[in-house]
């Protein structure tokens, strides 16, 4: 998507975003109207969310994107995506998900009134099936990847009539992204971090706050100075874009055996690797690979510490945060932004697997069930 942004240049911001507790009510995202679609929004509340300062490290911000509608950032893209659909009249939608994606299209399809049809990994977290049932999806779970998911969305679209709304296959994903830029910026007085830490499946995020960066600039509401370096985090054990980065290549190549309990970073082949690859060299950044290992001690350190319940995604970010601090390529006074891109709660299962959590089993001796028996009047068979 590109605006005419000649209009607004030198325009107050004050003038031309939408405060919250307006007649408008809670307008989220859409406060940023003026760089966005100008159409009738599908929205649950998504976006505006919060800026939560580290009680450790006063320069670290993390951005809790679990606070959105269906717990994950997957609902601003989503959001921006089903309104232009309903927009220009699209009946049948589709999509493969590596988990948050098919609740996020799932939702937004219902509150639209267009029908969703999902396909996703079968070991997918089990919310993530619950909610797209909930909200009335298609689904279908595939056994396989992301990748298999998508290659059948391929296959079946044009018979089925389904509008495919996945990764970069249409222009206003992004666009919902991208207000996490305008966010973060805005949140920070104006002004941009030294680094953002960016937990990358897909990496639509990743690509929008950069588009965002630019228009910010564009517009001249943003202070001038440096853009962040952009950091993205995936698994060691799915790590496509850390391995092209390394090798200087242009692109990924099919990442095989795919494993990492951070379903949202299990994506074999980006779709947008090369974009990604461009702006983490254009920013001076990074792509880093951590082990399911640290992901595991990042959750628990962050839900000791700062009474906050991580994504796993989310905790590649923190644990990257603290690879860089200890090697010395971050400094404790350098102001950063990670991005928690889920609610930890969505990951129940898989986390109480990870960490061999289970539910406790009551045992009641033989002597307490038979006074429980007599005091119910029940039969007791010893």
């Amino acid at each position: 998507m590109r605006y005419d942004l000649g209009p607004l240049r030198g325009a107050s911001k004050r003038d031309q975003i939408v405060p919250e507790g307006t007649a408008m009510g809670w307008s989220g995202m859409w406060r940023y109207r003026s760089v966005l679609p100008s159409v009738e929004p599908v929205t649950l509340g998504e976006g505006w969310t919060p800026m939560l300062r580290s009680r450790r490290c006063k320069n670290v911000y993390l951005k809790e994107e679990g606070a959105n509608p269906t717990g994950s950032f997957k609902a601003r893209g989503l959001a921006l995506a089903v309104t232009m659909a309903r927009h220009y009249g699209l009946k049948k939608l589709a999509v493969p998900s590596a988990g948050n994606a098919a609740g996020a299209l799932a939702a937004y399809a219902a509150a639209a009134g267009v029908e969703a049809n999902i396909f996703m990994p079968k070991d997918v977290p089990f919310a993530n099936y619950v909610e797209a049932l909930i909200y009335g999806a298609n689904v279908t779970l595939v056994d396989g990847l992301i990748s298999d998911c998508g290659r059948m969305v391929a296959e079946r679209k044009e018979k089925e009539g389904w509008f495919d709304i996945s990764t970069l296959k249409e222009p206003y994903r992004i666009e919902g992204k991208k207000t996490m830029g305008f966010e973060l910026v805005e949140q920070l007085g104006w002004e941009y971090p030294e680094a953002v830490f960016y937990p990358t499946g897909g990496g639509v995020g990743l690509i929008g706050m950069w588009k965002a960066f630019a228009e910010l600039e564009e517009l001249g509401w943003v202070r001038p100075a440096r853009r962040p370096r952009m950091i993205a985090v995936q698994s060691s054990g799915c790590a496509p874009m850390v391995r092209a980065f390394e090798q200087g290549e242009k692109a990924s190549k099919m990442w095989e055996g795919a494993s990492t309990f951070a379903s949202g970073l299990r994506v074999p082949k980006p779709y947008g690797d090369s974009i990604m690859l461009e702006i983490l060299r254009e920013s001076g950044g990074v792509a880093l690979a951590i082990s399911d290992e640290d992901i595991l001690a990042s959750v628990r350190d962050w839900g000791k510490n700062e009474g906050i319940f991580l994504s796993p995604e989310g905790a590649a970010a923190t644990a990257a945060y603290d690879h860089l601090l200890r090697i010395g390529s971050l400094k404790p006074e350098d102001r950063v932004v990670l991005f928690n891109t889920g609610a930890g709660l969505k990951y129940t299962d898989v986390t109480a697997e990870a960490t061999g959590i289970r539910r406790p089993v009551l045992v009641v001796d033989r002597v307490s069930m038979k006074r429980i028996a007599q005091d119910w009047k029940l039969p007791f068979f010893p």
